[in-house]
């Protein structure tokens, strides 16, 4: 990039919104905030509101560059491979590190799915993606993406048991191994913070906070008792030190989080009302046509799923999704 300096002054992360106490409560999200943060780059955090179904999100931007979530390998693999920051450049030759890091990125980040879209009540996710739509385009949004999270998990009537045994099993391990590799460091590898680390902080931070209190993937991440205390001394070190300049103050949803062994606990503040600019006034059209889009879209899914014939897709997996609210 030319003239790095500059261009590292304008770097933006625009993720999803904060809640449960973090500066964002989106799984795939929150490791990018941490490696810009392990970085210490200056950063701005956006969010986007809108757009709960898009997998752009999360990107980066800094100048004229854009880094998507959705694109080639994800965000940090396009900050690195792109030269705006890479932390791995002297542990991407370590064989451990890549086992290490590609068990994290696909076990773990199954368990963290599963949980959050089909094996709670789904309160979290609603809170998380869907909350700032209006009621039904929420709740139907909702459950399209339960059933295609239990596609992608390869979930069926038939295996579900199986699936579910297989995935906290899975995970079980993951904890067991990254529990034994940290030991009492501070960090996995080189005793220094890589990607590696940052995608464990935001899953184990995730995991903690964001995921209920009878979370099975919970209760077993409590047994490793040096991950956690991984996550509560790096979130008191490089999220709440610069929460007050990445978060909004603005914003409804930075309120403490629900448990934690800290016990945080903050008030929003409240503004004072003011004129909305033209700026403001057209974001509001534009959210109103994304919502009329986002309708048409859903009437056209409720017909084509009203016509099939999946006889994976029972009816009381539907009765059990909406209880979530």
């Amino acid at each position: 990039m030319e003239d790095g300096n500059e261009e590292r002054e304008k770097l933006t992360l625009v993720a999803r919104k904060p809640c449960f106490g973090l500066p964002t409560a989106c799984p795939t999200c929150l490791p990018v905030y941490v490696y810009l943060r392990f970085a210490h780059l200056p950063l701005n955090l956006e969010f986007n509101l809108i757009h709960p179904d898009s997998d752009q999100i999360p990107f980066v931007e800094s100048g004229n560059y854009v880094a998507y979530n959705n694109e080639r390998g994800g965000v940090i693999w396009s900050l690195k491979e792109d030269g705006i920051v890479d932390l791995d450049s002297d542990v991407r030759g370590i064989p451990e590190w890549v086992s290490t890091k590609a068990m994290v990125e696909s076990w773990l980040a199954d368990a963290v799915m599963y949980e959050l879209w089909v094996g709670s009540d789904g309160k979290s996710a609603y809170k998380i993606y869907y909350s700032d739509l209006p009621w039904p385009i929420g709740k139907i949004l909702y459950l399209k993406q339960v059933r295609a999270v239990k596609q992608l998990l390869g979930i069926t009537s038939e295996n579900a048991e199986r699936r579910e045994e297989e995935i906290y099993r899975r995970s079980t391990s993951a904890y067991g191994a990254l529990s034994s590799r940290l030991g009492e460091e501070s960090f996995f590898f080189e005793n220094r913070p890589t990607s590696l680390d940052a995608v464990v902080l935001g899953h184990v931070l995730f995991t903690l906070h964001a995921l209920p209190e009878t979370s099975l993937l919970r209760s077993k991440l409590l047994d490793h008792t040096n991950l956690v205390k991984f996550a509560e001394s790096h979130k008191a070190e490089y999220i709440d030190a610069n929460s007050s300049a990445s978060v909004p103050e603005s914003d409804p949803s930075t309120s403490a989080s629900r448990r934690g062994p800290s016990q945080w606990s903050s008030k929003p503040k409240s503004k004072p009302k003011r004129e909305k600019t033209e700026e403001e006034k057209k974001f509001r059209r534009r959210t109103k046509y994304f919502l009329v889009t986002q309708l048409v879209a859903v009437l056209v899914f409720l017909s084509l799923l009203g016509g099939s014939n999946d006889a994976e897709v029972e009816l009381e997996d539907d009765d059990d999704a909406l209880n979530y609210d």
